[in-house]
């Protein structure tokens, strides 16, 4: 093992902290064996807040249109061959009557930048939710929005906020988005969303097209100085109908070594064992929440349009992807020392 990435090891594993520098040599110096140190705290740690619970999220897909054009996604504007959905609000409300006889106390209301689902629209369906499921959270993830809405949509009951950052490096930024993209707003938005009041979560992809071990270490160095609720990452997948269809994926590998990194950075952080790393490799998720995570976020959208919401090539959408075989999940977390608990997994801190 190398002398230099353990020493950082165990100095994150005290401090939950490095400088930049640290961080980025600790990515670079990457072994399986400093891997397993990093995954045997991380688990340490997260024990420690949370035991062996695994909370999960009802994840409900909106719409898949989208008005950016982000390089590396399936549903940008550009695409023409994608086969393009909305759900009704009755839809929404169906997925999430589903989700609450199954068990899930959190709905995760996820989709792209879809100008027709304005305030006027969604508010009136989170209200909906609300009142019939008040012992449940409610997570958006609808992309960037001026205060004022994100004060509306937190108003009618949203609870929580997920933007992923994608990349602390504003050049990095820049190679994954088209020019009308800004890297300043998506920092603004954050800063928004935690001063309303939200439960705040960002994250970024590992492995994306020009990443390095210098832009990996600026992400954890925002995610310490943040201290987000939540963090989603996940390795890159690329989509054939995109510019980035010819990169390679990220690897499994260094996502969980990133989840162990972040674990240990922020031990009360809610981090998912995301569906990117169950499509990379059939265990990805176990493997996830040994390093780490300690959230998974089964699929409550309809059957027919699942298929639909292709961020990125094949995309788990049937079996143990979908929340109606919360069974299967269960059976799979049991098999590594886990349970699935019914809450709505708020951060402890």
């Amino acid at each position: 093992m190398s002398n230099a990435a353990l020493s950082l090891a165990e100095k994150l594993t005290r401090d939950h902290a490095l400088s930049i520098g640290e961080y980025e040599q600790l990515v670079a110096g990457y072994t399986p064996e400093v891997a397993g140190f990093l995954a045997r705290n991380a688990d340490r740690t997260r024990r420690e807040v949370y035991g062996n619970e695994i909370f999960v999220r009802g994840l409900i897909e909106l719409t898949n249109y989208c008005k950016n054009d982000c390089f590396y996604c399936g549903i940008r504007k550009s695409n023409i061959l994608a086969d393009r959905y909305r759900l009704s609000e009755q839809d929404i409300l169906s997925c999430c009557e589903e989700g609450y006889r199954l068990g899930f106390r959190t709905f995760v209301l996820q989709g792209g930048e879809d100008p027709y689902f304005t305030d006027d629209v969604l508010c009136p369906i989170l209200r909906t939710i609300k009142q019939r499921y008040p012992d449940c959270a409610v997570t958006l993830s609808l992309g960037e929005r001026d205060k004022e809405s994100y004060q509306k949509l937190f108003d009618a009951g949203a609870d929580r906020y997920l933007l992923r950052h994608e990349t602390a490096d504003k050049e990095h930024y820049g190679l994954l988005h088209p020019d009308d993209m800004s890297f300043d707003r998506r920092m603004k938005c954050l800063a928004d969303l935690r001063e309303i009041g939200y439960q705040v979560g960002c994250g970024f992809m590992v492995g994306s097209p020009y990443q390095t071990p210098r832009t990996l270490a600026k992400d954890l160095k925002f995610i310490e100085r943040f201290l987000p609720d939540m963090c989603g990452i996940g390795p890159f997948v690329p989509h054939h109908q995109t510019p980035f269809g010819h990169f390679a994926s990220g690897t499994v590998e260094m996502t969980c070594f990133l989840l162990s990194i972040i674990r240990l950075i922020h031990p009360p952080v809610l981090l998912p064992s995301t569906t990117a790393l169950g499509t990379v490799d059939p265990r990805g998720r176990e493997k996830g929440i040994l390093a780490g995570a300690n959230v998974v976020m089964p699929n409550l959208s309809p059957v027919n349009v699942r298929k639909k919401y292709e961020l990125y090539d094949n995309k788990i959408c049937t079996g143990e992807e979908s929340a109606q075989c919360r069974g299967c999940l269960e059976t799979r977390m049991s098999s590594i020392g886990f349970r699935i608990v019914t809450a709505r997994g708020d951060i402890r801190k």
